[in-house]
């Protein structure tokens, strides 16, 4: 080893919280480094004639923390390589294993440059929480740092400490997300210096008021009690999962109970096509209730294959968040994408090479792959994408017109003098002919159809609110008058 450098934890407090240890390890060091002066320990210290080196002027010289805990890292080492006979002692508020990076970089850091590294603990801020806020960890608990917390973090059945609410900006943030969760009148505490006499300050304030306070600085944390409320739990998808169990369960409801992946089959198409309804009426509320019911269909298939001890939902969310970043390389891995028919390029390579490592047998067609029980028309659709893929397609949209007229025309000499059949079949290969044109104008012929039926839907009832304004009936009027109305219709729409 070519030197030693020696982590020593500073408390939450004062001198009286430092040990005794560490205050003789502090007095025999010949070179002292301290991350921050901004702590009650080191004010005591210096009374004693223990001075440090202080890393406060490198949080102005740099724009990030990482960048900051990076310089501190490099300095330690080197000079504890510079130095290899001599004690250098690196202080830290707190314990140096809690909420401290620096600590981290010199942990990975050391052994590969031949430094000695030794942790001597000192008091957690965590400590004095415990004793202060009057909770115990063993109910659940977990400690967040304010400059990483996103809502996936937030646990609400767990006691939750933030810590690192540096000032009112960080305050800002963790309160945006705390949002999320949490009810903007929702009681928090604030805690500043906790178990120091004569600066320690708790105040439990509204949650939207968190970033007005005047009391953040290096000693500040947030915290949040556990709580087991339905009003929280109702926002989680383990509360629903947890319901779909109770309802399948003993004890659940009979109707849930009976139901198999069969007989609930047409659930998930109507439920499908209602979240479907709600998406072209631009409808945030229905849409709201009918993501959640096609929500509960994939839940509910899920439960059943859990019950069997073949997979959970827990299984199937890991299953789709390995696909989307499998074949998502543009944006999680090193590959390129610059518009949306490159992306579209990669999700199909990375699909296909996803299923060749899964072992899945190559298809035998390239039309393999699309769902037998697709509505017709968006089958048709994907069977002509495919088909072109491989060169098997009109060279433009002209010779698209053209298949669309002769395919009228012999449905034209079909309707006059042959089988219903046959007549079918020719309806069949207009249709088809007609979709090759959607593909080409690189319009969903379903959702072109789908938008031709609102109109017709909304053309028609004006006519039958003309007939209610004019107290008639359909067989009271006129297939010329109604025509009119028809027009005065398109007028609107």
């Amino acid at each position: 080893m070519h030197g030693t450098i020696t982590i020593v934890g500073l408390g939450s407090g004062g001198e009286n919280q430092l040990t005794l240890g560490i205050l003789k390890k502090l007095e025999q060091a010949t070179h002292r480094y301290v991350r921050t002066v901004d702590h009650p320990a080191v004010a005591d210290l210096s009374a004693r004639g223990i001075e440090f080196v202080s890393f406060d002027s490198l949080y102005e010289s740099y724009g990030r923390f990482e960048e900051v805990y990076e310089a501190i890292a490099k300095t330690l080492l080197s000079a504890a390589a510079d130095h290899p006979g001599e004690s250098i002692v690196y202080a830290v508020p707190g314990h140096p294993m809690v909420a401290e990076r620096a600590v981290q970089l010199l942990r990975e850091r050391a052994v590969q440059e031949g430094i000695e590294l030794q942790l001597l603990g000192g008091e957690s801020f965590l400590d004095q929480a415990f004793v202060r806020l009057g909770f115990d960890p063993i109910e659940g608990f977990q400690l967040l740092d304010a400059s990483e917390l996103t809502r996936e973090h937030l646990r609400p059945r767990l006691h939750t400490i933030i810590g690192q609410v540096y000032d009112a900006f960080t305050a800002s943030d963790v309160k945006l997300a705390l949002m999320s969760v949490y009810p903007d009148e929702y009681p928090v505490t604030v805690g500043q210096a906790l178990g120091v006499p004569g600066q320690e300050r708790i105040l439990t304030v509204p949650l939207h008021e968190l970033d007005r306070l005047d009391v953040y600085g290096n000693l500040t944390l947030v915290y949040i009690p556990a709580d087991s409320s339905e009003s929280l739990r109702r926002r989680s998808f383990e509360r629903l999962h947890e319901i779909v169990s109770i309802l399948r369960g003993p004890g659940g409801c009979p109707w849930d109970q009976e139901q198999t992946h069969q007989s609930i089959r047409k659930n998930f198409i109507e439920e499908t096509y209602e979240a479907i309804e709600a998406i072209d009426n631009d409808d945030p509320d229905n849409m709201k209730e009918e993501f959640g019911d096609v929500i509960l269909q994939v839940l509910l298939h899920s439960q059943m294959e859990e019950e069997n001890g073949a997979f959970d939902v827990y299984d199937v969310l890991a299953e789709l968040n390995d696909k989307l970043i499998f074949r998502h390389p543009h944006v999680f891995g090193g590959e390129d994408a610059r518009n949306a028919e490159e992306a579209l390029k990669n999700w199909e390579q990375m699909k296909a090479e996803e299923k060749r490592r899964k072992g899945v047998e190559e298809r035998q067609s390239v039309l393999d792959g699309i769902p037998k029980d697709l509505p017709a028309l968006p089958r048709a659709y994907k069977l002509q994408k495919k088909a072109s893929r491989v060169g098997f397609d009109w060279p433009d949209l002209s010779g698209v017109f053209d298949k669309i007229e002769e395919e009228l025309a012999e449905l034209r000499q079909a309707a006059s003098d042959e089988s219903p059949e046959r007549q079918k079949d020719e309806l069949g290969d207009l249709l088809f002919a007609v979709v090759n044109a959607a593909r080409f104008i690189k319009a969903d012929p379903e959702e072109a159809l789908a938008g031709t039926n609102r109109k017709f839907r909304s053309r028609f009832e004006y006519i039958e609110q003309q007939l209610r304004i004019r107290g008639r009936t359909f067989d009271e009027t006129g297939l010329v008058e109604m025509e009119e109305w028809w027009q005065e219709a398109k007028l609107t729409n």
